[in-house]
């Protein structure tokens, strides 16, 4: 029988079990949850993610059975060659396959399937899912839970800050997905998410948690197209893995994959005007007090939550210091590389993995092209920015198939300031949301 592993906080609360860990969300002394011990795996050969996935996420879950995860991984993530834009090693992941065209729709659906098998509420009021979305989380969370009988999820957007596509896949849903149009930045967002899920006297009476990647939940299937990747790149030398970053989360779930497979790799975190990250590694302040909208606008994280869990795994493995770089990508130098990319090779990027592609051009003028595969993440549909990317390069991207008739959809979503108190009535009920 497989023993899955327990949670600790990184700041120390534990441990418990995965269910508890998934339902909190954030721990109750306001740390994340990372496994105690991560479980091995063996590389598997190559395969579709909807064979890799389950076996990937089993060790994990009760039993080893993967049978909760469902349809989680329906979709591929295919690994695509990209000599035009990248050169003769250079490969994208394509994690826009699934029905929000982002790569948040694996994390979103295994927490939906996963907590509405082991934790069902079956009798008392709905769970209540609060999510904070910089742009690709609340339509992929939304999409996950909605229908699924027994939850609500509240969705707290930066009103100004996502684009109109993919504000209208949270606002169109129905009764049972709440969007609140926050005024103010990402960073305002999730911290309500945080004070909410740190009043006890909310928490378990309105069976409150998170989908946004503060739960161990999402990292861990967003570990799967990594263990896919290795296993497609098996033979062809150390890869380096460039990864669009904003909460750090995705970079987190790259670090968990490494490990649990024994396999050394780079990876090359790239963010946008807000620095945090870069600032860290290089031991200074951040450039920007306050988060700066950038054209990567699901990047724009001003104080990215799952650093703690990157200090915490760099103080249990030392040695996953070095294998980590930091690449701070401009607004000018995105909107550049997306040019450049279509006129290149005719291939509409969006701006978040701009960002990624310009970092690792920046990574390769400096110190050369990379020895081994360097593989650039996609994560989400040019279709889902097509004024960003008309700006860019003068064309408008296809709408993803998942998406066509979204923009003819009637919104409903109501504005409210950064503060708890104007989040409370809506967590309560005691007033519904608005339309706007």
């Amino acid at each position: 029988m497989t023993v899955p592993p327990l949670y600790t906080s990184t700041r120390g609360h534990g441990p418990v079990a995965l269910v508890d860990a998934l339902l909190q969300g954030l721990a109750p002394d306001g740390g994340l949850y990372l496994p105690e011990g991560l479980p091995a795996l063996a590389l598997p050969p190559a395969a579709p993610l909807a064979d890799i996935g389950p076996r990937a996420v089993a060790p994990f879950l009760p039993d080893g059975d993967a049978a909760p995860v469902g349809d989680t991984f329906a979709f591929d993530t295919p690994l695509v060659a990209a000599e035009k834009l990248l050169g003769p090693r250079g490969f994208m992941l394509d994690l826009t396959r699934g029905p929000t065209a982002a790569f948040k729709d694996v994390g979103a659906r295994f927490l939906a399937r996963v907590l509405s098998t082991l934790a069902p509420p079956t009798d008392g009021p709905v769970r209540t899912v609060l999510v904070a979305t910089s742009g690709d989380t609340g339509g992929a969370v939304a999409a996950a839970f909605h229908g699924v009988p027994g939850f609500r999820v509240i969705v707290l957007f930066p009103a100004d800050g996502v684009s109109p596509r993919q504000r209208r896949q949270f606002t169109t849903l129905g009764d049972d997905v709440v969007a609140l149009g926050v005024d103010g930045p990402f960073d305002a967002c999730q911290r309500l998410v945080k004070e909410a899920l740190a009043r006890p006297d909310w928490r378990e009476p309105l069976r409150l948690t998170s989908a946004n990647s503060i739960n161990i939940g999402r990292l861990i299937p967003q570990t799967t197209w990594f263990v896919k990747a290795f296993a497609d790149l098996r033979g062809r030398g150390e890869p380096l893995f460039v990864v669009p970053s904003g909460n750090l989360g995705h970079l987190t779930a790259g670090l968990m994959a490494a490990e649990m497979l024994g396999i050394p790799a780079r990876f090359l975190a790239a963010v946008n005007d807000n620095d945090a990250f870069l600032a860290w590694r290089e031991g200074r302040a951040p450039r920007n007090a306050e988060t700066v909208a950038t054209p990567s606008t699901a990047m724009d994280v001003g104080r990215p939550s799952n650093l703690e869990r990157i200090e915490a795994l760099v103080a249990r493995r030392p040695e996953l210091d070095r294998r980590i770089e930091v690449r701070s990508i401009s607004a000018a130098v995105t909107m550049a590389t997306m040019r450049s990319a279509y006129a290149d090779s005719g291939r509409f990027l969006d701006p978040h993995t701009a960002v990624g592609v310009a970092a690792l051009r920046a990574r390769e003028r400096e110190s050369g092209p990379w020895i081994g595969p360097a593989v650039v993440l996609s994560t989400a549909d040019a279709g889902k920015f097509p004024d960003t990317v008309r700006e860019a390069t003068g064309r408008t991207p296809p709408v993803p198939l998942s998406l066509e008739g979204l923009d003819d959809r009637s919104e409903r979503w109501s504005p409210i300031p950064p503060r708890l108190e104007a989040l409370e009535p809506v967590l309560t009920g005691t007033t519904g949301e608005g339309n706007r």
